[in-house]
Order: C-alpha cells, then structure tokens, then sequence
C-alpha cells in the first residue's frame, strides 16, 4: 500500500538491464505502432518518387523489373507489414479512445489480435504477391 511520500530519486529501484525487461502485449504494438508510422513516414519520399515512375511511359515496366528482384522484396514486405500494422493498431487505439475494450483482458486480447493479423495479412499479402 502506497504512503503517499514520494521516495527520493537515489532510493528508487533502477533496473538498467533493458533486454531483461518484459513488455506487456499493449505496451508491444503500441511501440510497434510508433515504429510503423515512422517506417512509413520515413520511407514516404521513396514510395512517392514509386508513384512518379509508374505514371512515366517507361517507368513502369522498370519499376516491375526493379520490384521482381529479390533484394528489395524483404524490404518491401516489412513496408507491407508497416502498413498492415499501422491500420490495424490505428483501429485498436481509436476503439480504445471511443472506450471499448478498456479491461485489462479485453485490451490484452486485441493486442494479440493485432499482432497475429498483422502477421497472417502480412504473409498473405506476401504469397499473393510472389
């Protein structure tokens, strides 16, 4: 049970092993959301100059042959998954936001499901593509 009394600073537990920390599934895809958007904001000005080259005559044909290539499609895959997750995490926030599915179990369980469909729609997307 808590005092009330703030504990001084050097008094405080200090746990300096980060790879010993174990997050909860919640607090995983919302970083995973931070990291996602970032991924896709970061890598915006190469999708956009993408979209340049498809609307050129003889940009498409090289952007496909670019995209056929096996160096780039792992790349492209995360960038699929990136925006899988985005969405996905997106609705999982504005559904939390709205207060649907405050309770411990309930936001653990959609952050399974967002975890696991981003996943599964991600793979799909993959073997659909190659």
């Amino acid at each position: 049970m808590s005092t009330g009394i703030a504990m001084p600073y050097h008094q405080r537990p200090k746990n300096l092993d980060l790879a010993s920390i174990r997050l909860p599934v919640p607090a995983l895809v919302s970083i995973l959301h931070r990291a996602s958007g970032a991924l896709i904001f970061l890598l915006l000005p190469v999708l956009l100059w993408a979209l340049q080259q498809s609307t050129e005559a003889g940009g498409y044909a090289g952007l496909v042959n670019m995209m056929d290539s096996t160096w780039i499609k792992p790349p492209l895959l995360v960038l699929i998954w990136a925006f899988i997750h985005h969405f996905l995490a997106g609705i999982r926030h504005l559904t939390l936001d709205m207060r649907f599915g405050l309770e411990i179990r309930q936001a653990r369980r959609s952050s399974k499901l967002v975890l696991v469909a981003g996943l599964v729609l991600t793979l799909l997307a993959g073997i659909w593509l190659w």
